[in-house]
Parts: C-alpha cells; structure tokens; sequence
C-alpha cells in the first residue's frame, strides 16, 4: 500500500482506501452529497473531530449528523461560538467565561463590565446571530502554544481566559476562529455558520465564575438552536407544554410540597397530599422488594466521619457534604449522611456469614445530605436532602449476574407500573485513560464491568455504553428515561462494587471454609424519591396512576340536604381505602366539579336527592365526564379493577 493511503474503517464494517489528509467531509462526498450536506463532525478512533480535520492515519470513522448525540453537541457549541460573535461585536469589550453545549442547547457565560444585559436585549442578539451565520463562516482551527495563547488574552485583557490556559500545556492548546471571533477551545465545531438555521436566546440568569461562590457572578445566557426553522418551532411548542407540566408549578397548585428559606434552601417539605404520595411510591416498591426477597434496615441521619473516609466517599465527595458536626467531645466529627451504602457494610459485618447466607439483600428509604450549590437548585430535581430507594445485596461472585438480572427485572417492573415505556440502558464504564478517578485494580473492574454487559444482553435491553460515566468504586447500568415530551431523564441505578467490600474488610465463609470478599451490588430504581416525584409529576401533567393519586376521589353534594348521604358514602370508600374528601362547600354544583378537575381528581361522586333514593351515586371521570350511576359497591369495585389491571398488566 502507498505511504500516502490509510484504511478507513466505516460503522458498517467497510473499508476504504483514502490519501492521507483525507477530512470526514470528502469521505461523506464520497458516499453521497446528500450525507456531506448534514454531516457535523467526525468520530475518529472514538473521539470527535471537525469534519474538516485531516485524519492522517489508519481509523474507525462515524460520520455524525443532527440524528447523532455528538452530532448535537458539537452543533451547538458551535452556537454557542456564534453567540459570543454577536455579543463581542455588540457590546465591545465584552469578557468570556465558559460556552459549553448542554443537553438541549447551550449556554455562555460572559462579564459585561458596567453595563447590564436583560432579557429585553436577547432578540437583538438573536438577530445579530442569524446575520453572522449566513456569512457561512468556517470554524478554524489552530494549535497554538502557551505562550502566544497568553499574550493574545492579555492583550484583550480577559483575565478568564487567561486562568483557564494557566491550567494547559503546550501541545494541548487550540483556538477557533469563526470571521472575526477568536476563542481558546478544543472543539469541535460544525463546518461552517451556515449549518445554524434557527436560533432562540432563552433566557439569563446568574452564575459564579467556575461555580465558586466567592468569584464574581457572571451573565449566563440560554440557547438553543437547530438547523430547521420548523425544528425550532417544534420545540419551543415543547417548552411552552413543558411550562404547564412543570412540577414546581404543578407541586404547588396540587398542594404536594413546598420550600422555606427558614427551613433551609433545596429541603422540600412535604405537605399532606406529598406525603401520602410519597408513602404510596415506598409502599408500591417495599411490596415488590419484599416478594424479592429484600430485609428492611433503618440507619441514622449522622455517620462518624471516619465512615465516610473508609469508604472513600469523603476523598471523592467530602467537598460536597455539609461540613463535619463538632461534638461536645474533642476529636469527635459527624457528617450529615451523604450516602447509605458505608452504613450498610457496618450491618453486614455484625456477625460472621456463611456462603450458605448468600445473597443478603438490605433495603432501606434513607435520606441523605449533599451540599449542592445554591444556583444549581432546582424544584425537587436538585435538592440538599434527598431520600433515596437504595439497596445493598451482598453475594457471592458466581451469584452476581443472577442477582444483577432480578434488580433489572424489579426496575423494569417499576416503570412500567408508572407508564414510562420508553428507555435506554446505558452501561456506564470506566474511562482507561482516567484510571486515577477510580478505586481497585483492573482484575476487579474488569469482572464487574463483564457482568453488568452480560446481563443487559440476557435481558435484551437496548444499551449505549458511555466511557467514564462508571461510579468511582465500580460500573453501573443506568436507566435513560423519555418522559411524555421527549426528554431524557437519568431514573434508576444498579451499580457492582467490588471495592466497598474489600475497603470494609466483609467476609464470608465459604464451602472450602476459608475466608472470601463478598460482591456488593448497589441498586435505587428511583434513584431519590424527590427526583423521580418530579419527573412523574411532569411526565403525567399531574395526573397520576389512580393507584398513586393522593385525592382519589371528590364527593360533591349537590347542597348541603345531602352531605349525612355523603358522609356514609364517604366512610364506606374510606373503608376500602379509596381517598377522597365530601366538597361540603355552599358552591353550585359545576363551580365543585369545576374545581376538582382543576385539581386533576381521578373521580368525582355526585350525590342528590335522585342518587340518595335510589342509593346510588353519580360518576365523573376527569377529563372524560359523565360515566352514568353506580351503587357505591359497584364503583368500589369498578375503581379496584382499574388500579389492579395497572398494576398487573
């Protein structure tokens, strides 16, 4: 073969001879224009490209469009770049944090100096962004070293960029240019503006520089952009529906939980209706974990802090805990408990175990405290107090594909009881070249990582592998969720340790009566309580399961002759734990039946003089209307059979 061919290597096991210096984009012309016109970037060996980077040597390419996730991505980094144009060539002088893309869109951090910058403002910028993008400027690429990096910033005085490349070396730093937009960068970045059709500034709020709060707060600005103007007509539709799902919304106006800045920021409180949902949910799972074979256990909010460092947690995660409890005694320090999983080593290891005990499978509903950044907060989603569905199982190495393949069976088991149908698995995995994030040895992970693929494919799931997403002691399956909107949520974990085990000295005795490491398996099909009541709320628009609801039903008297008729309706339904409340209010009857759809009631019981004499009551369905009448055993059994062909459909 000629010194100046490679082999390149397609997804579908093809392989084509290029010159050397060959770009994704020619080996797309290659194929078809119609795949040049949408490639974005290029995956070579693995890692993204510009596509109109040379590969100079032998390599696996994936040619990524806007059906790729990389392929978003990188698209709107790009914009990302786009915005800090239109802002540079708008407000001159302007200074640059961060302008990384997120999961849908993308963001910039920027310091306007004196001036500030509203969202009154972002329609000019917009405008301003669509003009520079159909100049079809191309996204440059330049490797540059330290020293001609740091002079080109101090030049234009931005002190943060300037910290940013304190942290490189040379041979790692690049710049992009894009007309007359220079930023220090890695990539990648489309080919060219032109690729950014449709563009939509959404909103501003405050961040700290870096995320610490002792620097200055700097403007972040919200975007997202596509290259169809009809795709970003679609979604900004799903953000508006995405509004009236909101569950902070929702939870306030269905009066399920609440926060107070006396209680503390990101500790909900759970009122009534919360409360007898939540109790609902850990009901639902203890039922099903107690058919599994699961043992109950209950560990205390506090844990010495030496727990925590024998874990490891602490070295990993200390920085995010509350700070260390002082003690009336010198030389005491307590953490408010971040995590479970170091308390229940501590019950394993109470007494001495056989192979025979194995596997031991430990639940328990326990809340733990996290200290998140106050600007991170958000509804129940990001909170500093969480409870979390966890689980420890304790079993021997040939036992942990079995048990690993009945958690999945169990999460499984819990999404569809909740009508969450759509999802991926993700194997979450150790990233080889950041073996110092990670605790143990490879013979350990490599075990663990093998089981938890071969159960996935026992399983028949439908996987996408992610390289450094694994948890510091071991890898994980996590459970991608599509809410009712599309969007991605992260529900449900099982992780397989074999480092926690060997960290905490647990032991059991084996068949050849020597001592042997047990495998730990963490599992939370939640994940927390607190995250996945959120996504629920905003996945059903607050109308839950009727099994989970926590007003079931709505008594309405048609005046108040009838409320004795309600009363013994009532306490009859009460006795079948059906859970409602009599409207006894001195309303008209369509101002009560109003206000329970209002509040999303699965069923509202019409009581007069015509249901009292014939002992009868009236059914209305939210969101359906009238469904006739119904003796009160009658419904009683109409409504049992709804929720137990949810439950066991």
């Amino acid at each position: 073969m000629s010194d100046q061919l490679i082999n390149i290597t397609l997804p579908d096991g093809a392989v084509k001879q290029f010159e050397k210096g060959t770009t994704g984009l020619q080996i797309a012309l290659s194929i078809s224009e119609g795949l040049a016109r949408n490639v974005l970037a290029t995956k070579v060996n693995g890692e993204v490209w510009d596509a109109t980077r040379p590969i100079n040597q032998d390599a696996e390419v994936q040619l990524l469009t806007w059906n790729d996730k990389e392929g978003k991505s990188t698209f709107w980094h790009s914009s990302a770049h786009l915005l800090a144009e239109a802002l540079e060539a708008l407000y001159p002088g302007v200074k640059f944090g961060i302008g990384p893309s997120i999961e849908n869109g993308f963001y910039y951090d920027v310091d306007f100096g004196d001036k500030t910058v509203d969202g009154s403002e972002l329609e000019k910028v917009e405008a301003k962004m669509i003009e520079l993008a159909r100049q079809k400027n191309e996204y440059n690429r330049k490797e540059i070293s330290k020293k001609d990096a740091v002079n080109y910033f101090q030049k234009k005085g931005d002190e943060y960029k300037l910290e940013l490349i304190d942290g490189l070396n040379d041979g790692e730093i690049t710049f992009y240019q894009q007309g007359n937009f220079v930023d220090l960068c890695r990539g990648p970045h489309v080919p060219n503006t032109g690729f950014i059709k449709a563009v939509k500034l959404l909103n501003i709020a405050g961040a700290y520089w870096r995320g610490d709060e002792n620097n200055k707060m700097l403007t972040r600005i919200y975007g997202v952009s596509f290259p169809k103007a009809k795709e970003l007509k679609e979604h900004l539709q799903m953000l508006e529906e995405a509004k009236k799902r909101d569950h902070r919304k929702l939870g306030r106006e269905l009066e399920l939980f609440t926060f107070s800045e006396k209680v503390g920021m990101g500790l909900p409180l759970w009122l009534p209706k919360g409360a007898l949902l939540r109790e609902r949910l850990v009901s639902f799972l203890k039922k099903a974990q107690d058919k599994s074979g699961y043992q109950q256990v209950v560990t205390p909010h506090i844990g010495h802090k030496a727990l925590y460092e024998t874990s490891g947690h602490y070295e990993k995660y200390g920085k995010d805990s509350f700070q260390p409890i002082a003690t009336p005694h010198e030389g005491e320090e307590f953490l408010l408990k971040p995590m479970n999983c170091p308390h229940h080593c501590e019950i394993y290891k109470h007494k001495p175990r056989s192979y025979k005990d194995l596997p031991i499978r430990y639940a328990e509903f326990g809340t733990v405290y996290r200290y998140e950044q106050s600007g991170e907060l958000h509804g129940l989603t990001r909170v500093r107090g969480f409870t979390q569905d966890d689980a420890h199982i304790f079993c021997r190495p040939d036992q942990v594909k079995d048990e690993f393949v009945k958690v999945i069976d169990l999460v499984l088991y819990v999404f569809k009881a909740l009508g969450f149908e759509d999802y991926t698995a993700q194997i979450s995995l150790r990233d080889p070249e950041t073996k110092e994030k990670y605790i143990g040895g490879d013979e350990a992970w490599n075990k663990a990582e093998a089981a938890i693929i071969e159960a996935a494919e026992e399983k028949g799931l439908e996987t996408v592998t992610e390289l450094g997403e694994a948890a510091f002691y071991g890898p994980k399956l996590d459970f991608m969720v599509k809410d009712a909107l599309g969007r991605s949520w992260q529900l449900g974990t099982i992780q397989v340790d074999y480092q926690l085990p060997d960290r905490f000295q647990l032991e059991y005795v084996g068949s050849d009566n020597q001592k042997h490491r047990p495998v730990m398996i963490h599992r939370a099909p939640f994940g927390s309580l607190e995250r996945f009541v959120a996504v629920l709320i905003e996945h059903c628009a607050g109308n839950f399961p009727l099994w989970l609801s926590p007003e079931q039903i709505n008594i309405l008297p048609i005046s108040e002759k009838f409320i004795d008729y309600a009363n013994k309706v009532h306490q009859l339904l009460e006795e079948n734990d059906i859970v409602g409340n009599i409207d006894n209010r001195d309303e008209k009857i369509g101002r009560k039946i109003r206000d329970a759809e209002v509040k999303k009631v699965p069923f509202m019981l019409i009581v007069g003089e015509k249901e009292e004499q014939e002992g009868k009551v009236s059914i209305r369905k939210h969101g359906e209307g009238d469904l006739g009448s119904f003796t009160p055993e009658e419904f009683v059994k109409y409504f049992k059979n709804i929720i137990s062909e949810s439950l066991n459909k």
